[in-house]
């Protein structure tokens, strides 16, 4: 009976203590000593509320050139009244909060559709000195937050070989331009034989053989990869050759045709 009274009276003080702990409740999540447990209102534990990062199709490592304007691009579910932000990681420093910007550099801009889920920073003119971690950040509780690695590269373009190439008439030249640094979206490469841009020669150009006098080949691989290659070299061939990216530094180099070397091909590469 003693017994009985006192298992009434423990569990009636555990009851109100629960209760009563800082007069409301914690929301935290409770066990009493009888195996009882409750889970408390705290949005955190509702998942399908909670903002989340969508990181499918999202590249987080980015390489723009000196001058490309860079975008890193973010993208939040579920936001509801959260805020996102984009943080320079090395100085701390909030570049954007919601839409609008926090820093004096008008470079920085945060790109956002109406009613879109997805915060774009972008970066015009970017210099060497941005490249960097980047944050994108909402303001949960716990912060939540994804980086970003961009790489500012100043993109230039080489040619093999010594600056002056000698080569006899007839031969066959071939010159290889290769720009190894920069994003593939740097377009393509133009070839220029002193002011004037080189053109493919048409088909049937060539009297000697089927195959144009004139060609350029351009590909990605690892790196953006343009050659130049003329067939039965003749002196009016002679001069400076330019390969000139869409966004890149150019490279040149200077071209004699002369009597005097055996006949054959010459390929730089």
């Amino acid at each position: 009976m003693l017994f009985h009274l006192f298992f009434v009276l423990l569990l009636t003080f555990q009851t109100h203590a629960i209760q009563g702990y800082g007069g409301r409740s914690s929301g935290a999540e409770f066990t009493t000593s009888f195996g009882y447990s409750g889970a408390g209102t705290n949005n955190q534990n509702n998942v399908s509320g909670w903002p989340y990062f969508v990181e499918h199709n999202i590249s987080r490592n980015v390489t723009a050139a000196v001058g490309q304007t860079a975008f890193l691009h973010c993208r939040v579910e579920q936001l509801g009244d959260k805020a996102v932000s984009w943080i320079r990681k090395r100085d701390l420093h909030i570049l954007t909060a919601g839409i609008l910007t926090y820093t004096s550099d008008q470079r920085f801009q945060v790109i956002r559709p109406d009613k879109s889920e997805n915060w774009t920073l972008q970066i015009k003119f970017p210099q060497e000195r941005d490249s960097g971690i980047y944050e994108c950040q909402v303001n949960t509780e716990p912060k939540m937050s994804l980086s970003y690695n961009l790489n500012v590269v100043e993109a230039r373009a080489r040619i093999f070989g010594p600056a002056d190439i000698y080569v006899k008439t007839g031969s066959v030249l071939t010159l290889t331009c290769l720009m190894s640094q920069g994003p593939h979206d740097l377009g393509t490469v133009a070839w220029y034989h002193g002011s004037h841009p080189v053109l493919a020669s048409p088909p049937g150009s060539n009297d000697v053989a089927l195959e144009p006098r004139v060609a350029v080949d351009t590909e990605w691989s690892d790196a953006l990869t343009s050659r130049l290659k003329i067939t039965h070299a003749k002196p009016s061939d002679s001069g400076n050759y330019s390969c000139v990216p869409t966004v890149a530094d150019s490279a040149s180099v200077n071209v004699h045709v002369i009597n005097g070397f055996p006949l054959g091909t010459y390929t730089l590469v």
